[in-house]
């Protein structure tokens, strides 16, 4: 039997039951990768993150993340997470960078008594999608895309984010895709639900990649670089955005809530 450190985060939370949990599992060499997504399925969160030394020398640490059906390009709570677990046990450490296989290297550093996560700026285009709109519901004023498959609908206000039903199984049978539903906010300026059936999660607590595409979106509709949002799932989070040339920076907190060991 092997045991492997495990931590249970919540991510852009600042007290336990908020946010996003994410696994974060530190290892010392790659398992297979059936086996890193049957650890995924068996935490059964939105991700599970996973990192090693980086033997490059590029970065600090590799860095991979399994939903419990996936491997995907690109999770922020998860990288804000494992960042958090790097230098909760580091404290005169400033930053931690990650060597990703899809996302490229992504930086997490100290931010007052918070975190500051550096993630590439996906900027969707407009494009016309009448199914995807008839599935997810709801009238939205604007749909958008980026060829990572973030499929953008823009509402006029946030109550018709919140009373959106969308067809879950239908978006599925889409494949892992991200249905990210937006509008001004009420305390915040952005509010925003997503959903990524297709990925092994209905709807998402705080999804970090998505706001990597509302970051440069909302940017352009705001006319400035900064703004706050709140994802309205059931869990909830908050997520301070500024747009940085092509990088998007988010900011929030992240809370352990357990450390433990994973017997394999």
């Amino acid at each position: 039997m092997t045991n492997l450190p495990y931590f249970h985060v919540d991510a852009f939370a600042d007290r336990p039951f908020t946010g996003n949990q994410a696994a974060v599992m530190p290892l010392e060499t790659w398992l297979e990768d059936a086996v890193l997504q049957a650890i995924g399925e068996e935490n059964n969160f939105a991700e599970t993150a996973f990192y090693l030394p980086d033997g490059s020398g590029d970065a600090d640490y590799e860095l991979r993340w399994f939903t419990p059906s996936v491997e995907i390009a690109l999770c922020g709570h998860a990288t804000l997470a494992s960042g958090h677990i790097i230098l909760s046990q580091s404290p005169d450490r400033q930053q931690v960078t990650f060597q990703t296989r899809k996302a490229g290297i992504l930086t997490v550093m100290r931010d007052g008594d918070g975190y500051a996560l550096d993630l590439p700026a996906y900027a969707p285009a407009p494009k016309d999608m009448p199914e995807i709109v008839a599935l997810v519901g709801g009238s939205p004023v604007e749909t958008q895309f980026h060829e990572g498959r973030y499929h953008v609908l823009r509402y006029n206000h946030a109550d018709d984010v919140l009373a959106l039903k969308p067809d879950l199984k239908a978006l599925a049978a889409l494949g892992n895709a991200q249905f990210i539903c937006t509008a001004p906010g009420t305390d915040t300026d952005v509010l925003s639900r997503v959903f990524v059936p297709g990925g092994g999660v209905d709807e998402d607590s705080v999804t970090g990649s998505a706001h990597a595409v509302l970051t440069p979106y909302w940017a352009g509709q705001l006319g400035r670089d900064r703004f706050t949002a709140y994802q309205a799932s059931q869990r909830g989070g908050y997520v301070d955005c500024r747009l940085d040339g092509d990088r998007a920076w988010l900011g929030g907190k992240c809370v352990t809530v357990v450390e433990g060991t994973f017997r394999l």
